[in-house]
């Protein structure tokens, strides 16, 4: 092979690797609309307009289960208030989750949701949430955070049970706590 032809093959795989870093980019944006599309992975949606609230259904009750983890290496307490209530679809409902910073530095966090079964994903509404804004607390420092929800009435009659998980995360830069 000549010194021209490992020009074009440099470029040509150049050109490859490019390409490949793109669609690794794109796939969580991607992602991303999949599951708000489908409702595949329990993914809530943003905040609602508390005017988008249907008239209760008080035929239906429906268990709403709450669970909190936080990912690894963040040094935090987090937990909700209550790990059950019962609510009719349409009622809004108002439960609150604890956090606490044991870490001996500043540390901003942000919690991620996820409902199962992941077709409730969609029927799951948070008109104000935690999980919209960062958590910035100091060294000690100790928050309850609201969680302001409803389901909708187009719940399927065959989803008795929702589970609502929270995910927080560290987004401190590394070395700071």
């Amino acid at each position: 092979m000549t010194g021209q032809g490992h020009g074009w093959l440099t470029k040509r795989l150049l050109l490859l690797v490019a390409l490949m870093f793109g669609f690794a980019f794109a796939l969580v944006p991607l992602y991303n609309v999949f599951c708000q599309v489908t409702g595949i992975n329990g993914k809530t949606g943003g905040p609602v307009a508390a005017t988008l609230v249907e008239p209760e259904d008080k035929n239906r009750l429906i268990t709403v289960q709450f669970v909190a983890y936080i990912n690894e290496g963040l040094p935090w307490e987090f937990r909700p208030d209550v790990t059950e209530v019962k609510v009719h679809p349409g009622e809004r409902k108002l439960v609150h989750f604890y956090a606490k910073n044991r870490a001996s530095g500043d540390i901003v966090a942000q919690a991620v949701p996820s409902v199962a079964p992941g077709l409730g994903a969609k029927y799951f509404h948070k008109i104000e949430c935690f999980c919209f804004h960062q958590q910035h607390l100091a060294p000690g420092q100790e928050v309850e955070m609201p969680l302001l929800f409803f389901l909708d009435t187009a719940l399927p009659d065959d989803i008795q049970t929702l589970t609502l998980s929270y995910t927080l995360y560290n987004l401190s830069v590394r070395g700071s706590s």
